[in-house]
C-alpha cells in the first residue's frame, strides 16, 4: 500500500470514529445472536432477549497448559473432564483472553501450534455441551503468572501492553493477527470462528491501557474493528469500557456493538480468606456513563467477575442479581480452576472454582446462573438486607447459604432447613448435605435429574475437605483440599421415587447395586439410576447435556497419614466451658482422638476424648474447672493401631517416649473477668488491616517501634483528605472474639487508644460493623498524648462503613449503609470501621495503638 494511501485511510478511519458507527448487527439467519437498535442482545430465531452465564478457563495457555504437562496429565483429558463439569454447574457460557503472545510472532503472523490446537480443542468440547462462546484474540500478557514469563514469539513481548495502541507497527500486528485468527479454521469443527454458530461474539482485547489524544483512542479501536469486519465477521464486536473509564466517551464514539466490563468487589489477591460479612460489596453494580450521549443503545456484558478470597457460597447469586440490576446479558467468571491442578489452587491463588473441590461455590454457580437467565434485567429488588430474598431465591451470610427454590428445581449450596416448594413437581435436586429433600452425612456435591416417571439419575461426588487456607500463597507441592472417595448414608425423600426404590450404578468401574428402605441406603461417588419397582425406561431419554453413565472426579488423594485441621482460640472466658473442634481426615472406627489439656496451675494434664460428631469433625468439651485465668495448653494425640501422631506438630511418634522430641503446643490465654477485649491490637493484627489508600503516594501507612518494648503501633501519615475518596482502615474480628463471646453483654463502652502526630487533634470516625452490614459510630478527637478515649457503646450512632477491600473497578460505590439498621448489638458486631475525617490543614498524622471493649 503507498503512503498515499495509508493516509488516506486513517483519514477516513478518523472521520469514521468522530461520527461514530450503527450499535445494532443485523439478524443473521446463521448467528445465534444479533444487537437489536436498542442496544440489547437477543436470539435470532425468537428475537427474544439472551442472557448467558458461565466461566473463563485457561488451560491451553500459559500457566495452565504448563501446569498439567508437569502433573502428567494429557490436556485433552484434563479439557474433557472440566468441560463435563462446566455442564454438570449448568454454564452456558465460556470467555477467555486468548494468550497472543504464544500463538503470534512479532509481525502478527499466526503460529499454528499446540496452544492454538488445545484452544480448538476446547472450543469443539464446548460446543458438544450447548456452551456458547465470547473470544477476546488479544490479551497483551506475558505467559508467566504465577511463574516468570517465557520468551515467547508474540507481538506483545515485543511491544507491551503501553505500547500497543500506540505504536504503528504494534497496531498493524494487531490487524494481521486478528484477521489470521479469524480466518483459521478449527481443525475439530471444521469452521472457522465467524461460522462457527457457537461463537457468538468477539472482544477485541482484553483490559487495553490507554494513553494520549483520545481520538487516537477511538481511532485504534476502530482500526481493529475494521480488521475483524474485514473477515466477513457480522456478528457483534464488544470493547473495554471499565479499565479506562477515563477514556470512556473515545471508547463510546467507537464502532463496536457494546461494552465489556469487569468486577472484583473485594479487590485481589489478600493472601488470606476474608473475614465478615461481603453481601454488602455486592448489593449493586453502579455504572456511571449514562451521560455519553453514544453510550446509549450499545450491549453490555461482563467479561470477568469474582469475589476474590471468598471461600463462602452466596457471592455468586448476589453477583448475578446485581448484574442483571444493572442490564448485563452475559457474565463469565474468572476463572474456572482445572481439576487436576484445583487440589493446590494454583491457577489463580485469589480465585477458587471447581465441582469437585469446592462444591459448595459450585452449587452456588448453579444457582446464579439460573437467577442470571431468569431475573429480568434493570429489576430492582432494593438494598441489603432487603434483597436476600429475591423470586426464588435467598441468600444468606450466617448459614453461608445460597439457595433457588421453585417449582421445578431446589438447590442449595449447604443444609437447609427450607421446605421445597412444591416437591411432587421437582425434576431437578442439586446441593450440598441436607435438606428436606436429601440427607447426607457426606461433603460432596450431589445432584437428581428426573428421567421419568419413578425413574432418577443420581449423581454425587467424593468428600471435599478444606485442609488450608486456600488464598495462601500456593504450589503444588501443597495440597488445601483433599479429596476422600468415602461411603455414606443417604436418604431421598421424593413422592415420584417412593420408600423403596432400587440403586443401579451407571458409570463405569462402579458395580455397586442396592434397594433403598424408607428411602434410605448407602452410597460411594458415583452416577446410579433409582427406579421404582414398576417404572419403566422412556423410549426416548429427555434432552441433556449430561448423559447418564457419565461420572468424573479426582482420584483419593489420601497418603495414608491423618491430617487435623485446628485452629486455637486467641483468646476464652474463664470459668466457661470450652468446645474445641477439629478437621480430622484418615481415622476409621478403631482410630482415637485425644486432647491432652494443660490448665492454668495444673499439676498435671487432663485427657479428653474427642467425639466423632460428623464425617471428619471432632469435637471435646474442655470443662469450665479446667479454664482458668491464665494460659490453657495442649495437643491433639491420635492414635491408629499401634501408631501416633501428635498436633500442633504432626509428629508421628508415641508422645510419652524418652525421646520424643517436639514440645509445641496449641495455646488459648483465658482471660479475666475484667480483662479488656481487644478488637484491634497493632501489633498483633497488623496482617488483619485492611486500607484504602487512594494515593500511596502521598499517603503512607506504617507500623513502627512503640515506647514499649517489641511493640509496634500504627503509624499514619496522610495528604489531603478528599470527600470523595475517604481514607480508612478495617478490620475483622468476628474469629477473635468468639471464644469471649459468653461476656460481650457485660461490655459498655469501646475504648480507643492512640494520639495525634501534630499540634492540632485528629478526627476520626470509629464505627462497628455487624454481621447484617449495618454500621453504628461516632467521631473521636485523638489528642497529641497517647490517650485512652472511651466510648460509650450507647452514643454509637447508625452511618455508612467503608467497602474494604477497595472495589473494582474504581467507579463502584466505595461506603455502604443498608436499608435499615435495627438496634445495635455489640454481640452482632464483628469489624472495625475507622474513617479519617476532612481536615482544614493539608496533611493528617496519627499513632493507633489498639481498639478495645471493656466494662
Amino acid at each position: 500500500m503507498t503512503l498515499l494511501c495509508t493516509r488516506s485511510l486513517l483519514v477516513f478511519l478518523l472521520i469514521f470514529s468522530t461520527f461514530g458507527a450503527v450499535a445494532q448487527t443485523k439478524p443473521n439467519p446463521k448467528n445465534m445472536i444479533y444487537v437489536d437498535p436498542a442496544g440489547v442482545v437477543r436470539y435470532t430465531k425468537t428475537k427474544q432477549e439472551a442472557a448467558f452465564y458461565g466461566v473463563n478457563y485457561c488451560l491451553p495457555f500459559a500457566y495452565g497448559y504448563r501446569a498439567v504437562k508437569t502433573l502428567g496429565i494429557k490436556p485433552e483429558t484434563a479439557i474433557d473432564q472440566d468441560v463435563y463439569h462446566m455442564a454438570r454447574m449448568g454454564v452456558d457460557a465460556f470467555r477467555v483472553h486468548v494468550w497472543d503472545t504464544e500463538i503470534s510472532d512479532s509481525l502478527g503472523n499466526l503460529l499454528d501450534n499446540e496452544h492454538l490446537r488445545l484452544f480448538d480443542y476446547l472450543l469443539a468440547q464446548l460446543e458438544k455441551r450447548n456452551i456458547k462462546i465470547i473470544i477476546t484474540p488479544i490479551a497483551y500478557w506475558g505467559n508467566g503468572y504465577p511463574e516468570r514469563d517465557e520468551r515467547t514469539p508474540g507481538f506483545s513481548r515485543v511491544y507491551g501492553k503501553g505500547q500497543a495502541n500506540q505504536n504503528e507497527l504494534a497496531i498493524k500486528a494487531q490487524e494481521e493477527y486478528v484477521r489470521q485468527f479469524l480466518r483459521h479454521v478449527n481443525p475439530y469443527t471444521k469452521s472457522t470462528y465467524g461460522n462457527d454458530v457457537s461463537v457468538i461474539a468477539v472482544e477485541l482485547n482484553n483490559e487495553p491501557s490507554h494513553s494520549g489524544p483520545k481520538p487516537t483512542v477511538t481511532t485504534y479501536i476502530n482500526r481493529i474493528n475494521a480488521a475483524v469486519r474485514s473477515t466477513g465477521w457480522d456478528k457483534p464486536i464488544f470493547y473495554n469500557m471499565a479499565q479506562n473509564p477515563w477514556y470512556a466517551d473515545a471508547v463510546a464514539r467507537s464502532a463496536v456493538n457494546g461494552y465489556t466490563f469487569q468486577w472484583y468487589p473485594l479487590g485481589l489477591v489478600a493472601g488470606r480468606t476474608l473475614g465478615g460479612n461481603p453481601l454488602t460489596h455486592v448489593d449493586t453494580y453502579q455504572i456511571p456513563f449514562d451521560t455519553i450521549p453514544e453510550y446509549k443503545n450499545k450491549a453490555r456484558i461482563v467479561y470477568e467477575f469474582d469475589a476474590g478470597d471468598i471461600y463462602a457460597s452466596y457471592m455468586y447469586p448476589a453477583m448475578a442479581r446485581s448484574f442483571r440490576g444493572a442490564g448485563f446479558q452475559w457474565a463469565t467468571q474468572f476463572a474456572y480452576d482445572p481439576m487436576s491442578t484445583a487440589y493446590a489452587n494454583t491457577e489463580y491463588q485469589t480465585h477458587y472454582l471447581n465441582l469437585a473441590y469446592t462444591p459448595s461455590k459450585a452449587i452456588s454457580m448453579l444457582i446464579a446462573g439460573r437467577v442470571f437467565r431468569e431475573t429480568p434485567r434493570f429489576k430492582n429488588y432494593g438494598k441489603y438486607p432487603q434483597d436476600s430474598m429475591f423470586g426464588p431465591f435467598r441468600l444468606s451470610y450466617s448459614q453461608s447459604l445460597s439457595e433457588m427454590n421453585s417449582a421445578g428445581a431446589f438447590f442449595y449450596s449447604n443444609t437447609t432447613q427450607t421446605k421445597t416448594a412444591s416437591p411432587t413437581q421437582l425434576t431437578q435436586v442439586a446441593g450440598v448435605g441436607s435438606s428436606s429433600i436429601v440427607r447426607y452425612a457426606g461433603t460432596g456435591a450431589y445432584f437428581l435429574d428426573k428421567i421419568g416417571d419413578g425413574i432418577w439419575r443420581l449423581e454425587v461426588m467424593p468428600d471435599a475437605i478444606l485442609v488450608r487456607d486456600p488464598f495462601e500463597r500456593p504450589s503444588l507441592s501443597k495440597e488445601v483440599t483433599t479429596i476422600r472417595w468415602s461411603t455414606h448414608p443417604m436418604q431421598i425423600n421424593l413422592p415420584n421415587l417412593g420408600a423403596s426404590f432400587s440403586i443401579t450404578a451407571q458409570n463405569a468401574g462402579n458395580s455397586l447395586t442396592t434397594t433403598a428402605t424408607n428411602g434410605s441406603f448407602q452410597i460411594r461417588p458415583g452416577t446410579y439410576l433409582l427406579k421404582t419397582p414398576t417404572a419403566k425406561m422412556p423410549a426416548t431419554m429427555p434432552s441433556t447435556v449430561i448423559g447418564l453413565a457419565e461420572f468424573v472426579a479426582p482420584a483419593d488423594r489420601s497418603t495414608g497419614e491423618p491430617i487435623v485441621v485446628h485452629s486455637a482460640y486467641s483468646e476464652v472466658s474463664s470459668q466457661q466451658s470450652v468446645k474445641l473442634s477439629a478437621t480430622i481426615v484418615g481415622l476409621d472406627s478403631t482410630s482415637k482422638a485425644t486432647v491432652e489439656v494443660h490448665a492454668a496451675g495444673a499439676d498435671r494434664p487432663r485427657m479428653l476424648a474427642m467425639q466423632r460428631v460428623a464425617p471428619y469433625r471432632y469435637d471435646a468439651d474442655v470443662p469450665a474447672e479446667l479454664v482458668k485465668a491464665g494460659l490453657l495448653t495442649y495437643r491433639i494425640i491420635l492414635q491408629k493401631g499401634t501408631a501416633y501422631w501428635t498436633y500442633p506438630a504432626g509428629q508421628k511418634g508415641d508422645p510419652y517416649a524418652w525421646d520424643y522430641l517436639p514440645t509445641v503446643m496449641y495455646q488459648t490465654i483465658v482471660a479475666s473477668e475484667n480483662t479488656r477485649l481487644d478488637l484491634f491490637n497493632a501489633n498483633a493484627d497488623r496482617t488483619r488491616l485492611l486500607t484504602n489508600n487512594p494515593d500511596y503516594r502521598e499517603n503512607k501507612i506504617e507500623f513502627v517501634p512503640d515506647e514499649q518494648p517489641n511493640q509496634l503501633m500504627l503509624k499514619a501519615s496522610i495528604g489531603t483528605i478528599r470527600a470523595n475518596q475517604p481514607m480508612g482502615f478495617q478490620v475483622y474480628f468476628g474469629d477473635k472474639v468468639k471464644g469471649r463471646s459468653p461476656e460481650l453483654p457485660g461490655f459498655r463502652k469501646l475504648v480507643v487508644r492512640g494520639r495525634s502526630a501534630d499540634s492540632q487533634s485528629v478526627s476520626l470516625k470509629i464505627g462497628l460493623v455487624d454481621k447484617y452490614g449495618a454500621t453504628f459510630s461516632t467521631v473521636v478527637q485523638l489528642p497529641q498524648q497517647l490517650t485512652d478515649i472511651d466510648i460509650p457503646l450507647s452514643s454509637l450512632t447508625p452511618g455508612a462503613m467503608l467497602l474494604l477491600p477497595r472495589p473494582y473497578p474504581d467507579f463502584q460505590p466505595l461506603q455502604f449503609q443498608p436499608s435499615s439498621s435495627g438496634r445495635f448489638n455489640i454481640t452482632d458486631s464483628e469489624r472495625i470501621d475507622i474513617q479519617v475525617m476532612p481536615s482544614t490543614t493539608q496533611s493528617v498524622r496519627f499513632w493507633l495503638d489498639y481498639v478495645g471493649l471493656e466494662r
